[in-house]
């Protein structure tokens, strides 16, 4: 069941001037075939959105963190607007709840898609920014990402495949292997279960929501055991 958008409003002390704005921000682009309407979603509200939230990220890390360089700081932002990162403030925030899709897609596809939770987070901050104006936009996000810019560390981002890689290569010129073992949930939210192998031997195991992070995390153990080649 989609929310009305009333408690959105409600919730985050919102007076909407243009109620269109935040209907277009929820909406996916699948609801134009079944409504017979045009450009009535959130694909164009998501370019201003992450223009903005790109800049308040940007400003909370260089005041938190004077400790970083440029490149760090890139780095810094670049994690925490990645789309995993926004599709789960989405899910924090709520912002699923209040999803249209087409037939399509059921409600609950709509509403646990990484890429359309990402969208969507973009999208409404574009339309409280064009609805209630620059500073209250700002303030927004900035409460939402307060504590994760202040709390922010490098070791957050490091690159545990390519450290792996570094290790085994210091002691032979073969690579690793990364083999997914398992998959499991529905198509739209699986997690992925990965092996990383050295010839033929295990060296670690992880499991994440894409198997880019699966990935990751089993370098991360193998690291952590600090196996003998």
């Amino acid at each position: 069941m989609i929310k009305n958008l009333s408690s959105f409003y409600q919730k985050y002390k919102i007076k909407p001037k243009n109620k269109d704005l935040y209907e277009m921000a929820f909406t996916h682009s699948s609801f134009n075939c079944d409504a017979k309407t045009h450009h009535h979603d959130y694909e164009r509200l998501e370019f201003i959105g992450d223009a903005l939230l790109g800049f308040v990220v940007a400003s909370l890390l260089f005041k938190f963190h004077p400790e970083l360089r440029e490149g760090d700081l890139t780095k810094a932002k670049a994690n925490l607007v990645q789309s995993k990162s926004l599709a789960n403030y989405a899910k924090k925030l709520g912002f699923n709840e209040y999803i249209r899709a087409g037939h399509s897609l059921s409600i609950e596809e709509a509403s646990n898609n990484q890429s359309i939770l990402e969208d969507v987070f973009e999208a409404v901050i574009g339309a409280i920014y064009l609805d209630q104006g620059l500073d209250f936009a700002i303030k927004y996000l900035e409460n939402i990402y307060l504590e994760d810019t202040k709390n922010f560390s490098m070791e957050q981002i490091k690159d545990y495949k390519s450290m792996l890689q570094e290790y085994v290569q210091s002691e032979s010129r073969e690579s690793v292997v990364y083999k997914t073992v398992l998959e499991k949930g529905p198509a739209h939210d699986k997690t992925f279960y990965v092996e990383v192998y050295y010839n033929e031997m295990v060296l670690g195991k992880g499991k994440g929501k894409s198997k880019k992070e699966a990935e990751q995390e089993a370098a991360k153990d193998a690291l952590k055991k600090k196996v003998t080649l």
